[in-house]
């Protein structure tokens, strides 16, 4: 999680995300995370020459919600517990593209209420998930979450520095992006305004 504040609040305003969650141990992270990234600006705002006070391109409500429209989410066999129900989170709602290996398939929390007489806890798998699409497990428990593009790191050749996962992901963003082409960003709109004063016709006939 610390991680997570310390990269996203920096970048915000990026156009594309990669989301590492491999070799992610869970924890308690999936709907904070998955919130913030479904978090949608439904209105910008800036001076007249279309500049915000920051000095950037327009700002917007909803502060700190991802300016980008691309996410690409690294999982592998390491990625588990609820590291496995923020991919499943952000595969359900489209956020973003997985890719690396399927997941290491425990989707039954621990639970912590069984205390010892020395202040201890023996932890269990207790608790399961549930939705209306996948059922109990979601897909996860004794299978784990399958990414949409499987990519394996070779350990001799990541050994000497590739990551070979890290680069299909760039890959990813910029065909994307090839995709995207020269569509408008809403935080940086063309600088012409409709002319609101009285030599309007428009406007002063209102």
């Amino acid at each position: 999680m610390d991680a997570f504040a310390r990269a996203y609040f920096e970048d915000y305003n990026k156009d594309a995300m990669i989301l590492d969650l491999r070799h992610n141990l869970g924890g308690n992270i999936d709907s904070w995370i998955s919130a913030i990234l479904q978090r949608k600006s439904v209105l910008y705002f800036g001076d007249r020459f279309g500049r915000s006070n920051s000095g950037r391109h327009l700002d917007w409500n909803q502060h700190f919600a991802f300016k980008g429209t691309i996410v690409v989410v690294l999982i592998d066999e390491k990625t588990s517990s609820d590291g496995e129900s923020l991919a499943r989170a952000i595969a359900e709602v489209e956020l973003g593209f997985l890719i690396g290996k399927r997941t290491w398939g425990g989707g039954i929390w621990l639970a912590s209420d069984n205390r010892l007489v020395d202040g201890g806890i023996a932890t269990a798998p207790e608790e399961g998930v549930y939705n209306e699409k996948w059922g109990w497990g979601m897909g996860i428990e004794q299978q784990g979450v399958r990414p949409d593009l499987e990519v394996d790191n070779n350990p001799r050749t990541f050994y000497d520095g590739t990551d070979t996962q890290l680069v299909r992901a760039i890959e990813k963003i910029q065909q994307e992006r090839q995709k995207l082409g020269d569509k408008p960003n809403p935080s940086n709109p063309p600088l012409e305004k409709p002319d609101m004063s009285l030599k309007n016709e428009q406007c002063a006939g209102a």
